[in-house]
């Protein structure tokens, strides 16, 4: 009999296994038989793990994911500075759960849903600790802000081809993410615009609200002085 030591590495190595194979070639276009024969192990034993090849996807996308947010939420403390030098250095060992991700969250599927909405969760959970320790500022519409901190973070991932191609490369690097990590606190720490001129005027717009109108000019005699409501 294995050992429950030896079994949780074969379930690693399954998972493993999987993240790279659904990574290069998609979900549907792999087989269980082509991740057993990676890891090798018997397909039975994934099945056995796994319990089915949606159950293996599902394994996949909950260690991504918690790989990812976990090295996003050590970058506030006080070993921020080291953790930044260590994720910049390691960009080759993350390049298969990067190629993993832009495949899984561009796929039309529940399963893909699931997995920006399990990003979604970290990213609202992250604004909502950094909102009460005083890190972040308070948010008008704190949901609003998580789907698109959610967005911005997940954008690069699934255009790398053209975010390496602008930078003239041929793939993510770790120079070209040297360059970005400046520009890109920059902008979340500093904001962009230099006065709150177009803040107060999209608060006045959308006070505005348009009510029903009718076909004619409002300076139409003939409009409807009592359209629906």
């Amino acid at each position: 009999m294995r050992s429950a030591s030896e079994d949780l590495t074969t379930r690693a190595r399954i998972r493993d296994a999987a993240i790279a194979r659904f990574g290069q070639q998609g979900f549907a276009a792999t087989s269980l038989r082509q991740i057993a024969q990676d890891a090798t192990v018997s397909p039975a034993l994934i099945l056995h793990h796994f319990g089915s090849k949606d159950g293996l996807r599902e394994a996949c996308d909950t260690h991504v994911v918690s790989e990812f947010l976990s090295e996003r939420d050590g970058m506030t403390g006080a070993d921020a500075s080291r953790l930044m030098r260590e994720a910049l250095d390691s960009l080759e060992g993350r390049n298969v759960a990067l190629d993993y991700l832009a495949g899984m969250l561009v796929d039309d599927s529940a399963a893909s849903d699931r997995l920006f909405d399990s990003f979604l969760a970290g990213t609202r959970e992250m604004l909502r600790e950094q909102v009460a320790a005083g890190t972040m500022r308070e948010q008008t519409d704190l949901e609003a802000t998580a789907v698109y901190m959610t967005l911005y973070g997940l954008g690069p991932v699934i255009l790398r081809r053209h975010l390496a191609r602008a930078f003239g490369e041929s793939t993510l690097t770790t120079s070209l993410l040297e360059r970005s990590t400046i520009p890109v606190l920059e902008l979340y720490t500093h904001g962009l615009y230099a006065d709150d001129r177009l803040l107060v005027a999209a608060k006045e717009a959308l006070s505005r609200r348009s009510g029903p109108r009718s076909d004619k000019g409002v300076n139409d005699p003939n409009q409807d002085p009592d359209p629906p409501r």
